[in-house]
């Protein structure tokens, strides 16, 4: 049997007149390249949520065809891949907007900052790109940080508070932006960054460098905002800092929203 002797119930009607913005599958794991700085490409694993729209007459799509267009895909599955991959799915599902979100971990070789001591930092990180007439594609990214209370550190005598805290990116960029640069971006506005092997003098360092560099969750995103705004290449973006407080049983949070506004399709 053949699957065209077979009914195929996402092409009948429907009749209530509804359409859909995104429809399609999420939880997707499948093998990536991305850009390695230093390494020039480094393997991993992304997790993907591919859709398109879907027109009111229509009942469903046919979920097996975006795992058809991924994995014709195997060979490179990178971000200069996207708007293939995105066109591909326009044309195989009859849509006119295609959707690809991707999550995955990526590793950066970090040095302690005294004994020199190497170690692997894993860093969250992905792409959300969309096919609309044209392609457009922003950069994610989530840093883990080190901050420091500048009013604990003001009213102590001695010491102050700090806590571990997460920068959350989303980025608009007009050319290429390595993922180790705006890590060090983010991790150069914070109180310290974090290390993965630390010996005794490194944890000396760090935590008087902390204490020499006290910030609030709004001094964090606003010395980003900074370092964002004098780059070129960086066209919009949001900053969110979360701070898991060390002495409160809430978190602090902070966000600022300049990704340029797209008109309505």
């Amino acid at each position: 049997m053949n699957e065209s002797s077979l009914p195929d119930i996402q092409k009948t009607q429907d009749t209530r007149n509804i359409a859909i913005d995104k429809v399609g599958v999420r939880g997707v794991k499948f093998p990536i390249q991305v850009l390695d700085r230093a390494e020039e490409r480094q393997h991993t694993i992304g997790n993907f949520t591919l859709t398109v729209d879907l027109p009111s007459h229509f009942k469903g799509t046919h979920m097996s065809r975006f795992l058809e267009v991924l994995n014709e895909h195997k060979r490179e599955i990178s971000v200069h891949a996207l708007p293939q991959l995105l066109k591909n799915l326009k044309e195989r599902l009859n849509a006119e907007k295609a959707h690809v979100s991707v999550r995955f971990p990526f590793f950066m070789v970090k040095k302690a900052p005294v004994t020199g001591k190497e170690g692997m930092m894993e860093f969250e990180c992905g792409f959300d790109a969309e096919c609309n007439g044209e392609f457009a594609a922003t950069l994610f990214l989530r840093v883990p940080v080190a901050t420091l209370c500048p009013c604990s550190k003001e009213i102590s005598k001695y010491g102050a508070h700090n806590q571990r805290g997460l920068v959350t990116v989303h980025i608009a960029f007009s050319e290429h932006l390595w993922l180790e640069e705006v890590i060090e971006m983010i991790e150069g506005s914070a109180s310290c960054a974090l290390f993965p092997v630390l010996k005794r003098p490194d944890e000396k360092w760090v935590t008087e460098h902390a204490y020499e560099n006290p910030r609030f969750v709004e001094d964090m995103v606003r010395e980003i905002a900074l370092k964002f705004d004098e780059n070129d290449r960086i066209t919009g973006y949001q900053i969110e800092v979360e701070n898991e407080e060390s002495i409160h049983a809430h978190n602090a949070y902070a966000m600022i929203d300049r990704m340029p506004k797209r008109p309505e399709a």
